[in-house]
């Protein structure tokens, strides 16, 4: 066990917390506590928002994927979850600010009601439990591997997730955005510089680019079959339309200043992850190529310690420092922000309309208790799914989302033509049919993906649900054009 090391990092949680101790201080309303008081200026809401996508699976779990399986493994994430923020930036972001909403659910309540906006949010909720649990897990695996199995996982897990959990119960998403913009520094220069020290470990970025190509890694797309594209496109478009209807993504759009500063922060978050996605897959190349089969059983076997082991083992004190605070940095970053968001949307779209006359004071003190409550449910889930990949716990999350949320809020947004009713058949006919390809109803999952299915699906439920009203109009119309006449 490593006390230097060790000391280290529980500087760095203390630091992390005193910044949110401190942004609490500055919190006096809802809006400040949700979305920062939309004052953040853009270099604040690029790191924000790179920091949205930047955790666990992005450290440990795509680069593990990358080396067994290439380009073609990780199409989900980094480059679906990477696109997302682009989309959001380019498509949605100004339209969005404009409204001055609090959350993405109070998109649904105006546009559509408040039984799709109950509904949506609801599933949106529900998306961030193995969202957070990823995280919650990488943070006991990161105490057990810093205490060398002293401090057992579940331990860790609960240590990390109070460790977040004060800060933004505290501070909110001033909080959020105070400490992202901190922690991505620390991670930029501490990865960057760990890359730097892991190619000259390996002989040089030349044979660590000769390995990639010797084992095919630079394969991005599928077979030409009609089934692997079709779970190839499934993959990309999980993370990539459903992170869109998010409440994480959405507060980091809403905290800018003004909308082109929410669209262009966006962009830049987006365009980020995906480039700098790349270093820890690179960092971890070096250690296939300098731990050689070893580096490759553990991908395989437990790919969330192949980084941590290769720092630990053929790196010195500094790099393991650097590595550390880099890494917490990620994982914290995100679970902060995903722990306050099903918070907020619970609270302003669910408990708002189970108690209608609470007052400010009142919405900021329920927020508070939901962010304690939510996190103490996804340390349950996450220890009760301990051994189940980060990487795996991450892509689940936003299917749910994809097919129950993404085409009404697109349509909304888009089509001037979308009702209500279109909503609800869309929302049930999306959900509907991803539930039927699920391997304990049906093998329909085994040919085609139930994601797509269920977008598809979603799509053909607004379009019919919305124009249906004014079709059954037309042919009663030519069936009794008298009637239609005198109207």
């Amino acid at each position: 066990m490593n006390t230097i090391l060790i000391v280290f990092v529980v500087l760095y949680l203390l630091g992390t917390l005193a910044l949110g101790v401190w942004a609490g201080t500055r919190i006096k309303n809802t809006a400040d506590f949700a979305i920062a008081g939309r004052r953040l200026p853009l270099i604040m809401v690029v790191t924000t928002t790179f920091a949205t996508w930047f955790g666990a699976e992005t450290v440990m779990g795509i680069p593990a994927k990358f080396v067994q399986g290439g380009l073609g493994s990780i199409v989900e994430d980094p480059f679906g979850a990477g696109t997302c923020l682009i989309l959001v930036g380019l498509f949605f972001a100004m339209k969005l600010y404009r409204q001055n909403l609090l959350t993405i659910g109070d998109f649904y309540r105006q546009r559509f009601g408040k039984g799709i906006e109950v509904f949506c949010s609801t599933a949106i909720i529900l998306s961030y439990l193995g969202w957070v649990a990823a995280q919650i897990t990488a943070l006991g695996l990161v105490f057990s591997v810093l205490t060398d199995g002293a401090m057992s996982e579940t331990t860790g897990m609960i240590v990390g997730t109070l460790a977040v959990l004060i800060y933004v119960v505290v501070g909110g998403f001033l909080a959020v955005a105070w400490t992202d913009f901190i922690q991505m520094i620390v991670l930029v220069i501490g990865l960057t510089v760990i890359a730097i020290f892991a190619s000259d470990l390996a002989g040089g970025a030349d044979k660590v680019f000769a390995m990639a190509t010797q084992k095919e890694l630079w394969n991005f797309f599928p077979e030409p079959s009609f089934k692997d594209i079709a779970f190839f496109i499934a993959a990309g478009l999980t993370m990539m339309l459903g992170s869109i209807p998010q409440q994480d993504v959405f507060q980091r759009v809403m905290s800018a200043k003004d909308a082109p500063t929410a669209r262009s922060g966006a962009v830049i978050g987006g365009v980020s992850y995906i480039l700098f996605a790349f270093v820890p897959m690179f960092v971890v190349a070096c250690a296939v190529v300098v731990m050689g089969q070893q580096a490759m059983e553990l991908a395989k076997d437990d790919y969330q310690r192949l980084l941590p082991t290769f720092v630990l083992t053929k790196m010195p004190l500094f790099m393991q420092i650097l590595f550390f605070g880099a890494l917490l940095s990620a994982i914290k970053s995100t679970s902060s922000a995903t722990l306050l968001a099903p918070s907020t949307s619970f609270v302003e779209n669910i408990l708002k309309n189970l108690r209608p006359h609470m007052n400010d004071r009142q919405q900021l003190l329920a927020m508070r208790w939901s962010i304690v409550i939510f996190a103490a449910l996804v340390l349950a889930y996450a220890i009760a799914m301990k051994g189940t990949p980060i990487y795996d716990l991450v892509s689940s999350a936003y299917q749910v989302t994809l097919v129950g949320a993404f085409v009404p809020l697109a349509m909304g947004v888009y089509w001037k033509r979308a009702t209500t009713q279109g909503a609800i058949f869309s929302v049930a006919a999306g959900i509907g049919v991803w539930i039927l390809f699920f391997p304990q109803i049906s093998t329909l999952g085994e040919a085609f993906p139930g994601q797509l299915a269920g977008l598809i699906a979603a799509l053909v439920g607004m379009v019919a649900g919305s124009l249906m009203p004014q079709f059954l109009q037309n042919r009663h119309e030519m069936q009794h054009p008298i009637a239609g006449l005198n109207a």
